[in-house]
């Protein structure tokens, strides 16, 4: 009879220990940095900028080299994170949902902010997620995970099924700003850690996102004071801000004290650990080279964001991925994880990358962004001219884009042209290879278009009959010159 026993005992905990169902499901930790550009990271070559911490723990799962934020700025991507839908399904477009800069130097009618009031509302622009949406915090709860946001939300007024929405760390209303405190980053991981202690006995869902390092550009003086000794015992290749590197390295921190939290409680290896950024850098603070364009851009400089994700024992240590991957890829992905129920009724636009987590490959597929506004430039963030002249003023005018595999289309709709880069062989976007390839043009400009018809995207089109480009002889009459 003990013998009997013995059997069936050994046959049910090997059935436990092979069976990936019956074991627990794996905690979900995502820290999303804000304007943290592609560049500004160790494992992407920073050169003055500090993130030990971050490069570590790249180095223990899988760099994604090709990730993309959902939007060129920070709310159409939260938008995408927390829907899985793309833009035009949200119509969240940018903060504020107008567009800003001189409105005489843009050719088409588009929702636009003026001290007098709202101007030319011609098509859609919302600020908030309806309610209605299934979150992602949502779909992980039909598996039981207890679920917390800590930090910047940007998304409206409902919580979309958090079990905690807390701005500031502190228990801060979520709708709270705390741009440029040198001390959220602190609260907001000392929140984090709370929470992960209090759910250590369940899977959870963590999502922290940092103030930093959007402006204001502030930090602590003595951090500061270090970078500035760092700046000045050697010839640096240009003047780095030195406050800005003080922020990242707070940004850094974070992660480390959150992952030793994890270490401690002995659940890192059941943790599934993703870090990324909501957008590309911005180009009056730090530089986005060799990427062109900066944080507003559907250039790669807007788009391409630092990401890793750290699974010990499923990702293997040190590995990269070079297939692209986008924001609302999250939701199918965790959802996958965590063996949840998806929504229903609700478009969900990404794929699931577990399998490019594990190694292998997923369906070719094309990803797709839509930004129907303007959005002034500065510095390298100047990339496209005032319509009708050759001088660079905008980071974006009205435009759409599709990416497959190296290729991406950029459809610029003031007059319904198309660009198309190769993103491999050109990372920095130099040069237009429509000429030499017709072919692939056609391809990708007809699925993109095909793709705005299929999600109602709204392009503007109404001319503004006050559009007045000057006449440039010299450099003196540069936009916002006298």
């Amino acid at each position: 009879m003990k013998n009997i026993l013995l059997i069936w005992l050994i046959l049910i905990v090997g059935a436990f220990s092979e069976n990936p169902e019956l074991k627990r499901k794996p905690n979900i930790v995502f820290i999303l940095a804000d304007d943290l550009g592609w560049s500004d990271v160790g494992f992407n070559g920073a050169r003055f900028y500090e993130t030990p911490h971050l490069d570590r723990l790249c180095k223990t799962g899988m760099r994604f080299n090709r990730a993309y934020s959902g939007g060129p700025n920070c709310l159409p991507t939260r938008a995408c994170l927390i829907s899985g839908m793309y833009t035009p399904r949200t119509q969240i477009w940018t903060p504020g949902g107008k567009s800003k800069g001189k409105a005489s130097y843009m050719k088409l009618k588009v929702p636009l902010s003026r001290a007098g009031g709202k101007e030319w509302d011609t098509i859609p622009s919302k600020l908030e997620l309806e309610p209605s949406i299934i979150s992602i915090a949502e779909v992980l709860k039909t598996a039981g995970y207890a679920t917390a946001r800590f930090g910047k939300w940007h998304v409206g007024k409902d919580t979309q099924g958090f079990d905690i929405s807390d701005s500031n760390g502190k228990g801060a209303e979520q709708s709270e700003k705390w741009y440029g405190n040198i001390d959220v980053h602190e609260w907001l991981t000392d929140g984090s850690i709370k929470f992960i202690e209090e759910n250590k006995d369940k899977p959870f869902f963590l999502y922290l996102s940092h103030w930093d390092v959007h402006t204001p550009i502030r930090a602590r003086k003595d951090v500061v004071r270090g970078f500035e000794k760092k700046l000045e015992n050697r010839t640096w290749d240009r003047k780095w801000n030195v406050t800005y590197a003080a922020m990242i390295q707070a940004v850094d921190l974070s992660v480390k004290r959150v992952h030793d939290k994890l270490v401690e409680l002995g659940l890192d290896k059941n943790t599934v650990f993703v870090f990324t950024s909501d957008n590309g850098g911005y180009s009056n603070v730090t530089t986005n080279s060799p990427l062109k364009g900066a944080k507003g851009a559907l250039y790669e400089g807007g788009v391409r964001v630092p990401t890793f994700i750290s699974w010990p024992e499923t990702i293997k240590a040190g590995s990269t991925c070079d297939t692209p991957i986008t924001s609302v890829d999250f939701m199918p992905t965790f959802s996958e994880l965590a063996a949840a129920q998806m929504p229903m009724g609700q478009p969900v636009d990404g794929t699931s990358i577990v399998p490019l987590m594990k190694g292998k490959g997923i369906v070719g597929r094309s990803i797709f962004w839509h930004y129907p506004l303007y959005l002034q430039g500065s510095g390298e963030g100047k990339v496209i001219p005032i319509s009708g002249t050759n001088i660079m003023h905008w980071r974006a005018t009205p435009s759409g884009m599709i990416m497959k595999d190296e290729w991406k289309v950029i459809n610029f709709f003031e007059d319904n042209s198309f660009k198309l880069y190769n993103v491999d062989s050109d990372i920095s976007e130099s040069k237009d290879q429509s000429t030499e390839h017709p072919s692939i043009l056609k391809k990708l400009s007809d699925e993109l278009k095909q793709w705005q018809k299929d999600t109602n995207a709204p392009i503007p089109k109404v001319l503004n009959e006050t559009f007045s480009p000057t006449v440039y002889t010299d450099g003196m009459n540069m936009p916002g010159k006298k």
